[in-house]
């Protein structure tokens, strides 16, 4: 860490050259075109359009990262999905309701269960597990602050009379396991066991979740064995409520996991086997929020690029889509561009050894079907399950070389799980990055004088081994930990906003690929800066002295490698077998 705690002392343009193949072979493409329609965003011209094939439902408007969501979904309720929005959350964050807002949320659950709602304006099976379930929480578990507000409690006091008689024993279960919240004496919920053995094997943790408890590792992995035989196709579990799937996602992270809650969850992606290895020497898997970035831009794509051109390789994994930000994602901007975005791990293993590229993308709807699936749950339940944090622990593919994880966190108390989970990968090295956005994406811009308290923008904190020896052979292994803010301009960077995106994918794009271009900026500078501080600090070769980690990240770029890097990976994409 010597040399880092020491250290030395709006862009646009109309067209984007990428020399590849469509993969439809009567159609060939060279140029993929930016015509700015209106004056703010860029947008695909139609011609472009015919020429990639890409659907209607892809570029009705490509410049909004919202577009990108499934139409098959079922759309939440408005109405119950704002309050799940501030009851269903942390034993700190939660924000009760009011009298007023209590019982038009009860009205509406009343209407719907009954029947009298129609399409969007029903409320979900699931989000009468999450909504309920928060309620439940917090009012057996909660400090005073955010438990039932005396409105809460008199809208509840009118309607549970009508709420035992509507709704399904599942959701009273949820919403009153014990019989001593509704005030009516129901056995509904303390009868409550669930139909078969997997119901009633999730019934069981719920009981414990919603007394504000926590499970035991073979209690989680066992639940989620069961819950994890959903269906790609239709979302539905077999024979599971989607109201007590909902309620047990949602319980574990109000009641904040523990670190063996977190370890079942981040080692459920282990259920297809073991990972393929790649021949590499260096594999560094980056874990960004899935949910991507609504207003800064996001640059780790780029990133990838630049860090392949001297031999440090990259995976990035997400999904194309993902509430609740519904923001900008790798997979978005590399289907824009061309590039095919369903690469299979033996695909995306053979890219990564490829000289010519170096880099690889795979999208969890390839690499774990039935965790993927769980999409339109997540945007039914409004805030991020415990999925969400161990998703970005991931190793879809493995290397002969040192490994390292990389992952974004924004929520103070969530830095040294995730450096836990990494441990437990057996990497070399690990890194979390409070980024923009809670993304990786550190930035050039001054800190406000007036941040918020918790940890600033740029912290980061990790690990790695010393020695040469490889981690996974060494239990207990000696490691280096840090903790640091990285400030840039002790760098040489001269502090810069950072670049709106607002959700724009093209926009993104554009940012990208003229800084790869090597047109200076705050774009670039970020690229440089997030490649050349990750590869300091994750101990890579030649990256020993961040100064010259920095300088090689520049080089890249301005030689044209990194940008041709990123075109043969388009082009690669489509050819590999």
């Amino acid at each position: 860490m010597r040399a880092l705690l020491t250290p030395e002392p709006t862009l646009c343009f109309s067209s984007i050259q990428i020399n590849s193949r469509n993969p439809n072979p009567s159609r060939t493409w060279t140029s993929l075109h930016f015509l700015n329609m209106d004056g703010r965003h860029p947008v695909l011209d139609s011609a472009t359009i015919e020429q990639l094939g890409l659907k209607e439902s892809d570029t009705r408007n490509p410049s909004l990262s919202s577009t990108y969501r499934n139409s098959k979904l079922l759309k939440p309720n408005q109405t119950v999905l704002e309050a799940q929005a501030r009851v269903c959350t942390g034993p700190t964050q939660t924000r009760p309701l009011s009298e007023e807002q209590t019982f038009k949320v009860l009205d509406t659950i009343l209407r719907s269960v009954r029947g009298e709602l129609k399409d969007e304006e029903q409320v979900s099976k699931a989000q009468l597990g999450a909504f309920f379930a928060g309620m439940t929480i917090r009012a057996n578990a909660f400090p005073e602050a955010t438990q039932w507000s005396e409105g809460e409690r008199c809208a509840m006091k009118k309607f549970c009379p009508l709420l035992v008689r509507a709704l399904p024993p599942d959701v009273i279960f949820i919403a009153d396991p014990e019989g001593s919240i509704m005030g009516l004496g129901s056995a509904v919920g303390p009868q409550f066991v669930g139909n078969g053995t997997s119901e009633m094997r999730l019934v069981g943790a719920l009981r414990e979740i919603l007394a504000g408890g926590h499970l035991g590792y073979e209690e989680i992995q066992g639940v989620l064995k069961d819950v994890l035989t959903l269906k790609l196709e239709d979302g539905k579990s077999n024979g599971i409520s989607e109201s007590l799937l909902s309620a047990f996602l949602i319980g574990q992270r109000m009641n904040r996991e523990t670190d063996r809650e977190l370890k079942a969850y981040c080692l459920a992606f282990d259920e297809l086997g073991p990972a393929p290895v790649a021949d590499v020497r260096s594999l560094t898997h980056y874990g960004e929020p899935y949910d991507g970035n609504t207003r800064y831009f996001r640059s780790t794509l780029f990133v990838a690029a630049v860090r392949s051109c001297y031999g440090e390789s990259s995976l990035l994994h997400g999904v194309e889509w993902m509430p609740p930000k519904e923001g900008v994602t790798e997979e978005q901007m590399l289907k824009f561009m061309g590039a095919k975005t369903n690469l299979s791990l033996h695909q995306g293993k053979k890219i990564i050894e490829a000289e010519e590229v170096g880099f690889a993308y795979i999208s969890k709807r390839e690499a774990r079907p039935s965790l993927y699936s769980l999409i339109g749950l997540r945007e039914q339940i409004k805030k991020r399950p415990s999925l969400a944090t161990t998703e970005k622990v991931q190793q879809f593919i493995r290397a002969k070389g040192r490994e390292s994880i990389v992952a974004g966190f924004y929520h103070e108390g969530y830095e040294e799980p995730l450096l836990m989970l990494m441990k437990r990968r057996d990497v070399h090295s690990g890194l979390v990055v409070k980024g923009e956005e809670g993304a990786l994406s550190m930035t050039t811009r001054l800190r406000s004088a007036s941040t918020s308290k918790g940890l600033p923008v740029n912290h980061c904190s990790g690990f790695r081994s010393v020695g040469i020896e490889s981690a996974c052979e060494m239990d207990g292994v000696s490691r280096q930990s840090f903790r640091l803010e990285v400030n840039a301009m002790d760098y040489g960077f001269e502090p810069t906003d950072t670049p709106r995106t607002n959700r724009s994918v093209s926009k993104n794009i554009e940012l990208g690929l003229a800084a790869l271009r090597g047109e200076k900026g705050p774009a670039y500078d970020r690229i440089v800066l997030n490649a050349g501080i990750v590869d300091h600090l994750l101990g890579c070769d030649g990256a020993e002295d961040v100064s010259l980690a920095l300088e090689r990240a520049k080089e890249a770029i301005d030689s044209g490698k990194a940008h041709k890097r990123l075109l043969n990976y388009i082009k690669m994409s489509h050819k590999v077998k």
